[in-house]
């Protein structure tokens, strides 16, 4: 069964214009099921922002998850421009309707300013939101379950990475995104998150999956190295030097 992935993909080129670049250094015949990955959770990490009010964010990531429960019923999807995409994660490549509901679940954090209550409550929002979005992108590429560890340590390193960059702009939103903002803990953060990252070993096939977090060792080592950059919204690669390193690992059919 043809699916048009076209919706998806014209929602990831405007709203997540990196990850779209480093889809389209895929193969086309990879690019739709990691379109359709990257707009879903695209429309998750919008939904809680749609609104100042709490109650509206959970309503908005609520109908995701409603919808999702009815594609693991079998359910004819409700009217969205994705969701026929989405279906066909679900019936063609296995994604876990149980991973894509814990995607948008994890996402209610964003819709309040409470802090993280620990270093396992922080590890499991990255582990929801980075790993299972990098996780079910791996499994459209024919990924197996011994990988899944060493994706999912992969992509912590790749959350942090990013979220690391989002710190400034989620302090100005009023959250506290941080469990130790002072540059040490910052610097403990991206140690620890590069470590797992240079550690992970995942087969090369699913690099085209992987090259989303092609900026992830770069932007540690340099929190590493200037951590005061986070708090001061300066967290972040010049676009020649992003571009040249993605060019560069799709070239070499790396990640």
């Amino acid at each position: 069964m043809s699916i048009d992935y076209t919706a998806s993909a014209a929602l990831v080129e405007k709203g997540d214009p990196d990850r779209f670049l480093a889809t389209m250094a895929a193969a086309p015949e990879l690019r739709g099921g990691l379109f359709a990955m990257a707009a879903y959770n695209l429309e998750l990490a919008r939904a809680p922002w749609a609104s100042k009010e709490p109650m509206i964010a959970e309503m908005r990531l609520q109908w995701w998850r409603d919808l999702v429960e009815e594609l693991g019923q079998g359910s004819v999807p409700r009217s969205h421009e994705i969701t026929e995409s989405l279906a066909h994660l679900v019936t063609h490549h296995g994604i876990s309707p149980t991973l894509l509901d814990e995607m948008a679940e994890a996402r209610r954090w964003d819709a309040y300013s409470e802090p993280f209550e620990d270093q396992d409550d922080f590890d499991g929002y990255m582990d929801h939101t980075s790993g299972h979005l990098l996780w079910a992108a791996c499994q459209t590429l024919g990924a197996q379950p011994a990988d899944e560890r060493s994706v999912r340590d992969y992509a912590y390193g790749v959350g942090v990475a990013n979220w690391l960059a989002a710190v400034a702009d989620l302090v100005e939103r009023g959250k506290i995104p941080l469990l130790d903002g002072r540059p040490e803990g910052v610097q403990t953060l991206a140690q620890d998150a590069l470590k797992r990252l240079k550690s992970a070993k995942p087969p090369r096939k699913l690099a085209p999956a992987l090259r989303w977090g092609w900026q992830a060792e770069p932007l540690l080592n340099l929190a590493i190295k200037s951590p005061g950059r986070v708090g001061d919204g300066a967290h972040y690669l010049p676009e020649l030097s992003r571009k040249l390193r993605l060019m560069r690992l799709s070239m070499l059919g790396r990640y």
